[in-house]
């Protein structure tokens, strides 16, 4: 059974979570949810070419995608930056003092924002194309 949807509505869910995370000024959280809806718009291709991609690592996953699709440069290089926020958004002892709500700015969560929408809009053009 192809989940291909199912993991692209989860995605767009999550990339409007972030949104709302943002705008309550909870930057950490909202960096993790952007790197959390790329990761399911990349699984949505995956399904899209009924490829079981399994991990969190975007840039693993892009790798794995990479002999079905040509990656645009600019989505590899978001999946970079998003791929950071999987850990140190949620675990105090990513950092040797403070926690992660101490750590990431709103210029982060912006960034964050701008990344996870790109990477959705090519798992959209992606899975759309004839």
């Amino acid at each position: 059974m192809q989940r291909t949807e199912d993991w692209m509505r989860e995605a767009e869910a999550e990339l409007q979570a972030a949104r709302d995370l943002m705008a309550h000024s909870h930057w950490s959280w909202c960096c993790f949810t952007c790197q959390q809806s790329a990761e399911k718009a990349l699984k949505a291709i995956g399904e899209h070419f009924r490829q079981n991609l399994v991990g969190h690592n975007l840039n693993l996953l892009l790798r794995d995608l990479q002999g079905f699709v040509a990656i645009p440069e600019d989505v590899r290089q978001a999946c970079a930056r998003l791929n950071r926020y999987y850990i140190p958004t949620r675990y105090p002892n990513a950092f040797d003092r403070g926690a992660p709500v101490d750590q990431f700015f709103e210029g982060d969560a912006r960034e964050a924002l701008q990344d996870a929408e790109l990477v959705l809009e090519f798992a959209r053009r992606v899975i759309t194309a004839p």
